[in-house]
C-alpha cells in the first residue's frame, strides 16, 4: 500500500470528480491520502472530506503565496482548526521567492507561527520552499535552537547541499512527479541517497503529474509511477518502497495511527 503524502483534493481538476480520483488512486494500491489546504477558507473543506472518508486526512495552513491577505492570522487560529482529530499536519506553509506572490517578510513571519504551532501542537509542518533555500534553513536553524518541531520538505526539488542540512536537522524528505523529469537528474541523485527513514512520496495532485502521465491532471493514483520510479532509483522493488515510504509516514504523522 502506498500513501499519497500532499495533495489537494478540494482543487480543480481534483474536486469534480472526488469520489471518482479517489477510487482511482485506491484501485492503484494508493491506500491513503494528505488532503492540503493552502488558505484558511479551505480548512472547513479539507477536514470536511477527512470526516467522510477513513482514509483521507487533513492539513490547516496557509501557503507562501497566500501569506498577504493572511498577514494578521494568529497561532490561535491555527491551533483551534488543528485541536480537530481528522488534521494531522501543520502547512503547508514556507517560502516562495520564485513568483513573490506574498511580502517575503510576511511569508517569513508567517512562516515561524506555523513552527509554533507545530512545535505546540507535535503536529508536523509541511514546508514548500522554492528559490529560498538559504533563508528557510536559517529560520529552520533558528527554530530548531528554540526547540525541536517535527518538519518535512515536500515537492523537494532544492540542491544536494539543503537536502544535507535539513536531513541534518531531523527532517523528512518528500518526492512529487519532478523526480521523474527527464532533466530531473540532479534531484533523481539527491532521491538514490536519502536515507531510508526520512523518504516520502507524494503527488501535490492536480500538479506535476509524473511520468508517463505528463500533461494530463495529476490524480493521487500516479503516486504509485512515482514511487516505481524512485524504487529504480534506489535499487529497491516497488513493494519494499511503498513499504518503507508507508511506514516513515505513519511515524512522522502519528495522529493517523489513531
Amino acid at each position: 500500500m502506498l500513501i499519497d503524502s500532499h495533495c489537494h483534493l478540494e482543487y480543480k481538476g481534483l474536486v469534480e470528480d472526488q469520489a471518482g480520483v479517489l477510487e482511482r488512486a485506491r484501485q492503484a494500491g494508493v491506500g491513503g491520502f494528505l488532503s492540503i489546504s493552502t488558505r484558511q477558507r479551505e480548512w472547513g473543506q479539507v477536514i470536511a472530506t477527512a470526516e467522510r472518508e477513513a482514509d483521507v486526512w487533513a492539513s490547516v495552513g496557509i501557503h507562501p503565496h497566500e501569506a498577504d491577505g493572511h498577514a494578521d492570522l494568529g497561532e490561535a487560529a491555527l491551533l483551534g482548526a488543528a485541536e480537530h482529530p481528522r488534521v494531522i499536519a501543520i502547512g503547508e506553509t514556507g517560502l516562495d521567492y520564485y513568483y513573490d506572490h506574498s511580502d517575503r517578510q510576511v511569508q517569513q513571519a508567517l512562516f515561524r507561527r506555523h513552527i509554533a504551532v507545530s512545535r505546540a501542537t507535535g503536529l508536523p509542518i509541511i514546508i514548500h520552499t522554492r528559490d529560498a533555500e538559504d533563508d528557510t534553513a536559517a529560520i529552520l536553524r533558528d527554530e530548531m535552537e528554540q526547540g525541536a518541531f517535527p518538519a518535512l520538505i515536500h515537492c523537494f526539488t532544492a540542491s544536494a547541499d539543503f537536502a544535507r542540512i535539513v536531513l541534518d536537522l531531523g527532517l523528512t524528505i518528500s518526492l512529487s512527479g519532478i523526480v521523474t523529469f527527464k532533466n530531473a537528474k540532479d534531484l533523481q541523485a539527491i532521491a538514490g541517497e536519502v536515507p531510508e527513514d526520512r523518504l516520502l512520496v507524494e503527488t501535490d495532485a492536480p500538479f506535476l503529474a509524473p511520468v508517463p502521465n505528463r500533461g494530463k491532471v495529476c490524480e493521487p493514483a500516479f503516486v504509485a509511477d512515482t514511487a516505481r520510479f524512485v524504487a529504480g532509483l534506489r535499487g529497491v522493488t516497488p513493494e519494499a518502497l511503498a513499504e518503507t515510504t508507508t511506514a516513515n509516514f505513519r511515524r512522522l504523522f502519528s495522529r493517523a495511527a489513531l
